[in-house]
């Protein structure tokens, strides 16, 4: 990334966030405006893909502390005018300055090699660091792909009990043509003359002295001079993967799913990223869950409630027999034991069943007789406590 791409682009604006934000914060901010905004949920869209391959390229600098931390310092140093036309560093007088000279225009017209080039955290580091030598940071070497997140939605049964899906992707990846050295099969990319292979070279600039990218090479350390036909020398392209993901049992909605190495590839042959699967669960029309238990209501009758009865239920696999004992309240709970989720050690949690006491709306005459003759020969209930406050009250 350019000089003036991190001054122009307010990162935190981008987000919706505050310049305080914690990274928790940051993260949902980003996962929202990923899930608004994914291409594969906005086909066509392209203010949506705009917004957000936006979201993601602030993301991947506010999310890294020390990428962040470079960001603000650099925004505060020349939006504070420490750096302003006509005025020189560390003197009077001057010379017009802007971001950009500290590229010397390496980023200018000569295009972005995907998996090459140094990023402007590694100037800026170099700045302070005396020139020289190689600052913290420094990328000139095999760097890590980015990390990747992606969603998928569940069915609740297929949520519970584990599933293997084939996941597709759409994502830059290593060119199989010339395996992401940029060069014509059967031909070498050769080692840049300027920079030995660095990618990068020092540059005195009135009391500052450091390092930017070698101008020859773009700041890749090599150069290719017969360029791949599929990647036109990039070694990266955007190709469509499938991977079979598998789901294991018990995953439960907004869970993270990390496939390591399954990101984006690494520059200069640098381990790839990993793969964010966010999981999305959708409702089930029985099944409710709370942890590693299943939960069921079930309405029984007023007269399975009071002499008690043998309830049939379903499960996820199956159905089971509860007993029902006489003198069951309404809310009362019965559990079917191991037929709830599966949990990380391998023990399957419960079905908490709910009894719900219903009582009918619509009674024949001899049903109602039947229940007053009942009313009349069952123990009333022990009313006692408030009765007594009726009385004092009248």
């Amino acid at each position: 990334m350019g000089s003036k791409d991190w001054l122009e682009k307010d990162f935190y604006s981008v987000l919706g966030v505050s310049k305080s934000a914690s990274s928790d914060e940051i993260k949902k901010a980003y996962r929202k405006i990923a899930r608004e905004s994914h291409p594969d949920h906005n086909p066509g869209n392209t203010q949506a893909e705009e917004r957000f391959k936006s979201a993601s390229e602030a993301y991947d600098v506010l999310s890294d502390e020390r990428k962040r931390g470079e960001y603000d310092e650099m925004r505060s140093l020349f939006g504070s005018g420490a750096f302003r036309r006509g005025a020189r560093p560390g003197g009077p007088g001057g010379y017009p300055f802007d971001p950009s000279d500290l590229f010397g225009g390496a980023t200018q017209g000569g295009g972005d090699r995907r998996f090459g080039g140094a990023g402007f955290s590694d100037l800026f580091s170099s700045i302070f660091s005396g020139g020289g030598g190689p600052g913290p940071g420094r990328r000139t070497g095999p760097t890590q792909g980015r990390d990747v997140e992606t969603e998928v939605v569940l069915d609740f049964g297929d949520a519970v009990r584990g599933i293997t899906l084939p996941l597709s992707l759409r994502a830059p990846g290593v060119c199989d043509t010339c395996h992401g050295n940029g060069a014509r099969p059967g031909t070498q990319p050769r080692t840049c003359p300027q920079c030995q292979g660095s990618g990068l070279v020092t540059r005195n600039q009135g009391s500052f002295s450091f390092s930017e990218p070698c101008r020859e090479c773009q700041g890749v350390g090599t150069i290719v001079e017969d360029k791949c036909p599929e990647c036109h020398g990039t070694g990266g392209v955007t190709k469509t993967r499938t991977l079979n993901v598998r789901f294991p049992a018990g995953v439960a909605d907004g869970q993270r799913i990390r496939l390591a190495g399954r990101g984006e590839p690494g520059e200069r042959g640098g381990p790839a990223g990993d793969l964010f699967v966010l999981v999305k669960v959708r409702g089930d029309d029985l099944f409710g869950r709370t942890g590693d238990d299943l939960t069921l209501t079930v309405q029984i009758s007023y007269a399975e409630a009071v002499v008690g009865t043998d309830l049939r239920v379903p499960t996820l696999d199956g159905a089971v027999t509860l007993r029902v004992p006489p003198g069951t309240p309404s809310g009362r709970k019965l559990r079917a034991r191991g037929k709830g989720v599966t949990r990380r050690d391998g023990q399957p949690g419960d079905l908490l069943v709910t009894l719900e006491v219903v009582v009918p709306k619509d009674l024949s005459e001899e049903a109602r007789e039947a229940l007053e003759n009942f009313a009349k020969l069952a123990p009333p209930p022990d009313r006692e406590h408030i009765d007594a406050r009726v009385r004092r009250s009248e």
